[in-house]
C-alpha cells in the first residue's frame, strides 16, 4: 500500500510539474491569420455560450456583423452585451433560433433574410448531447433533429443568400466520435433502439457526411464549407451528463477552453487558401482524418435524399 501511495504522489507530482506544457499540448491548433472582416456577415448557432460564444466574439473583434442565433434569448442578449463592450463592435444581435422546431427556423431565416442582403459566413455550432430520450418538435429524434436536420435546413434556407454574397463558407461543428457512428437507415428515430451516447455519435457523423456531399453540389458556386472537430472542450454541452462533467472538471489539464476550441472553426472560417479543401474534416487547425463511413458517398447521398424528404424539401 505504501509503495503505490508512494507511486501515486509522484505520478501527482510529475503532473504538476509538467502541468504548463501538458496544456500548451492539449490546448491544440491556434488560429492565426490576420484576416480581417469590416462589410462581413456572420451567423453563429448556439453562439449565446460556450465555443459558438468565443467564436462569435473573435469574429466580431475582426469587425463582423455577428448575428448570435440561439433559443434562450436572454443569454443571447447577455453574451452579446458582453461581446460588444469587449470588441467595441456594436454590431453583434441576438435572433431566436430554436433548431428542435422547424417552424422556428423558418422563421428566423424569414426574418434574417428580410433583414440582411449578404451572409459571408455561417457555422453551423449549436448541438446536443447525450439527452434523454425524447422527440423534437416535428417528431425527429432530438440528437438526429437538433445536430442534423436542424442545421441542414437552416443552411437549405439561407444558401442563395450564401451563393450572392460569395466567396462564402459554411462551417458545420461535428465530433471526433463520428468515428463510432453510424446512419442507421432503418432507425433514424432512435425507436427501436436508443442509447444517448451512440445517438449523439451518429449525428456527428451526419455532420461529416452533410459536408461532403455539400460541397460536391456547391462546386462552383463560390460557396464552401468544412466539418471540425473542436477537440474535447469544457462547455455546456455535457450538462445531461454528470460523470462527464466531473471527469472535464477532474481531468482539466487535458480538456480545452472554450476559447482553444473555437480555433478551428475560427481557422476554417477565415483562413485564405482553403477552397480546394471544401468538404473535408479538421481538427486543431488542419486537415485530418475522417472515420471510412464518413467516406462513403453512397451513404451520403441517400442521407441527403432522406434529410429532403423529412423536411419535405427539394433541394437538388
Amino acid at each position: 500500500m505504501l509503495v503505490i501511495l508512494g507511486l501515486f504522489t509522484c505520478f501527482l507530482s510529475l503532473l504538476y510539474a509538467t502541468a504548463p506544457s501538458l496544456r500548451k499540448y492539449f490546448a491544440g491548433g491556434v488560429c492565426r491569420t490576420n484576416v480581417q472582416l469590416p462589410g462581413k456577415v456572420v451567423v453563429i448557432t448556439g453562439a449565446n455560450t460556450g465555443i459558438g460564444k468565443e467564436t462569435a466574439r473573435e469574429l466580431a473583434r475582426r469587425g463582423a456583423r455577428v448575428y448570435i442565433a440561439c433559443r434562450d434569448v436572454l443569454k443571447g442578449e447577455s453574451a452579446a452585451s458582453e461581446i460588444r463592450a469587449d470588441t467595441k463592435n456594436s454590431q453583434v444581435l441576438v435572433r431566436k433560433l430554436d433548431l428542435s422546431d422547424t417552424k422556428s427556423i423558418r422563421v428566423f431565416a424569414e426574418g434574417f433574410l428580410a433583414e440582411e442582403k449578404k451572409l459571408h459566413i455561417l457555422i453551423n455550432n449549436a448541438g446536443v448531447m447525450l439527452c434523454p430520450y425524447s422527440k423534437t418538435a416535428d417528431g425527429f429524434e432530438t440528437h438526429f433533429g437538433v445536430n442534423h436536420l436542424g442545421h441542414f435546413l437552416l443552411t437549405y434556407l439561407l444558401l442563395e443568400q450564401l451563393k450572392e454574397s460569395a466567396p462564402a463558407r459554411v462551417v458545420n461543428l461535428s465530433s471526433v466520435v463520428h468515428h463510432a457512428g453510424k446512419i442507421r437507415f432503418h432507425d433514424l428515430q432512435g425507436e427501436k433502439y436508443y442509447c444517448s451516447g451512440f445517438a449523439y455519435c451518429h449525428s456527428k457523423l451526419a455532420n461529416v457526411l452533410f459536408t461532403r456531399e455539400l460541397a460536391k453540389r456547391l462546386q462552383g458556386t463560390g460557396v464552401t464549407t468544412y466539418a471540425v472537430h473542436p477537440g474535447i472542450v469544457s462547455s455546456e454541452l455535457t450538462r445531461h451528463s454528470v460523470l462527464l462533467c466531473l471527469l472535464w472538471r477532474f481531468f482539466s489539464l487535458f480538456v480545452k477552453s472554450t476559447r482553444e476550441g473555437a480555433q478551428t472553426s475560427l481557422y476554417c472560417a477565415l483562413v485564405e487558401g482553403l477552397e480546394p479543401l471544401s468538404g473535408k474534416y479538421f481538427s486543431d487547425c488542419k486537415r485530418t482524418w475522417v472515420s471510412p463511413r464518413a467516406r462513403n458517398k453512397k451513404t451520403a447521398e441517400r442521407l441527403w435524399n432522406v434529410s429532403c424528404e423529412l423536411l419535405g424539401i427539394q433541394w437538388k
